[in-house]
């Protein structure tokens, strides 16, 4: 009887899967070389949406006190700038696969800070809305050229829309306790 329980129990570990978490998906900038200078590089300023949770988890956007609930729509807004907003980020035109010469939103940045006191769970749900909001100007597009949603794409038209539409977030260093670098 013990073998058969112990035939048993190796069958299932064999058998049964175990999920793993996946984490947030995100890549890492390749490390600094040695040899390599560090450049400043001048951005600017209306190319660049500033958005900061405080040790309180406070939501600001471009220094003004914003509910999480509508960093999508403000993102959605800053990035597609469809009215040609001069506060709003430039455009490029560039030649897209699919689009011809396009409307390219690359120069844009999503400059995403927070304080070290700031709850974990503040940071996913603005992690979360500033995805959506590229997931939705990447839906609209392309349902708008293709009639059908992005993740129903095949690679080839994925990518033009991601030219047009590039995900540039930027994370910078927590800001320590009370704002104070």
């Amino acid at each position: 009887m013990a073998d058969m329980a112990f035939l048993l129990l190796i069958f299932f570990i064999v058998t049964t899967h175990i999920s793993t978490d996946k984490g947030l998906a995100g890549r890492l900038p390749p490390p600094v070389q040695e040899d390599q200078t560090i450049e400043n590089i001048e951005v600017n300023k209306r190319n660049v949406l500033m958005v900061f949770i405080n040790e309180d988890n406070l939501l600001t956007v471009n220094d003004k006190q914003t509910d999480v609930r509508r960093l999508k729509e403000k993102v959605k807004e800053f990035v597609a700038n469809v009215n040609d907003d001069p506060d709003m980020p430039e455009k490029t035109v560039e030649d897209v696969p699919f689009f011809g010469e396009y409307p390219t939103m690359k120069k844009h940045i999503i400059s995403l800070q927070n304080d070290r006191k700031t709850k974990y769970q503040a940071y996913i749900s603005v992690q979360n809305e500033l995805i959506a909001a590229y997931r939705e100007l990447r839906d609209e597009l392309a349902m708008k050229k293709f009639g059908t949603s992005f993740a129903n794409l095949d690679e080839e038209r994925q990518k033009a829309i991601r030219k047009i539409y590039p995900q540039n977030i930027s994370e910078t260093e927590p800001k320590k306790e009370g704002g104070s670098e």
